[in-house]
Formats: structure tokens, sequence, C-alpha cells
């Protein structure tokens, strides 16, 4: 009953971060999309009739968003700038004590980060602050800063849970290993299936041709 309630609350987690994943990915992909869309519009704008004039909030807007939301995303999968010569050289146990110290240390600044992300937004949001061309509230454009703050502080906790209940070394919730690495050797795998299958069909061929020759050299 225990194992299978553990396992209720593990699935639970992983459809989670499934779905946390899945709204990163899309407003990153959409908002640097939008962004690069707007300032090739306001470039033909400009050449041909006028500039146009709230494209620079926008794309500051889409900036702030794709910064903070990439916060959290890069923590998850481990893509943040790391010191690792000094990481990878270390014994395991040095390894396993390093990344709880790396994880803390973070946790704790990206949750003071978020806290005064908080604060500078309520600030700007009590001041009554406009944009100059659209007069949106510009503490609407802060929203998404201390949530990205506050994001990347959870995936350290869950990265100091994964590495308490998994004996190896994980750098992020869903990333053990270099991501370089990985990546490169998913390539080798898949171009390794198609260079054996490429190499049978050589030999095939060759073993064809051979057959073909030993017919015509005899009489």
């Amino acid at each position: 009953m225990e194992t299978n309630k553990k396992e209720g609350i593990a699935f639970l987690f992983h459809k989670l971060g499934q779905g946390v994943e899945l709204f990163e990915s899309v407003i990153l992909s959409l908002s640097v999309l939008a962004m690069a869309s707007l300032v090739i519009a306001n470039v033909f704008a400009r050449t041909f009739f006028s500039s146009i004039h709230f494209v620079e909030e926008l794309t500051e807007m889409f900036t702030i968003l794709i910064t903070f939301t990439g916060v959290s995303y890069a923590v998850r999968k481990a893509r943040h700038i790391r010191m690792g010569a000094f990481f990878d050289a270390a014994p395991f146990r040095v390894q396993k004590i390093m990344i709880f110290v790396i994880c803390v240390i973070s946790g704790v600044v990206m949750f003071l980060m978020a806290t005064y992300a908080f604060g500078y937004m309520s600030q700007a949001r009590m001041t009554g602050q406009v944009t100059p061309s659209l007069r949106l509230p510009y503490w609407i454009f802060l929203i998404i800063v201390p949530i990205g703050f506050f994001s990347a502080g959870i995936q350290y906790i869950r990265t100091i849970v994964k590495n308490i209940s998994e004996r190896e070394v994980w750098l992020s919730p869903e990333q053990q290993g270099d991501y370089e690495l990985e990546e490169l050797q998913q390539i080798a795998d898949e171009y390794g299936d198609v260079a054996e299958e490429l190499s049978d069909e050589l030999q095939e061929h060759k073993a064809s041709e051979k057959d073909i020759s030993d017919k015509n050299e005899k009489p």
C-alpha cells in the first residue's frame, strides 16, 4: 500500500513536471517567434513607411519574458552556466556534497531574488508607472520576474530531493550528466544504427557483384 502511494506521488510529480516543461517551452518558442516577427516587420515598416512606435516596448516585454522563463528552464535542464572542471574531476562523495551545497546556495539566492523582484514589481504598481507608447502598466511586464526566480528555486529544491532519493549524482531534477554528452551519445546511437544498415547493404551489394563477376568468368 505504501509503495503504491509513493508511486502515485512520483507519477503526479512527473506529470506536473511535464506540464510545466510544456508551458515553458511554448512560452519561450512563441516569445522568440513573436519578437523576431516584430523586429522584422519594423525593419520593413521603417524602410518603406514609418517605424512602428510600440515595437520597442513589446520587444522589451518579450525579452524579459524569455529571460526569466528561461531561468527555470535552464535550471531544470542543467543548461545554466557552471564550473564543471573541479566538479567532474572530484570523487563521487565530493561530487555528492558539492551538488548539495551548490543547490542550497543557489536555491536561497533564487528565493531572495524572487522576494526583491516581487517588491520591485509591487513598487512599480503602486507608483502607477506606464509605458510611453502603449500606456500599459509597467508592472505587468515584471510579473514573470518573481515567478521565474521562484520557479528556479523550486527546481533547486527538486534537485536536492532527487539527489537524496537517488544514489547517483544529478545535476538537475531531470538531468544526470552533461547534456552535451548525452545529446552526442544520442546522435551517435541514432546514426550508428544507420551506419550499420548501410554497411550491411554495402556488404550485400559487394557479395552480389562478386557472384555476378564469378558467373561471367565461367566459360
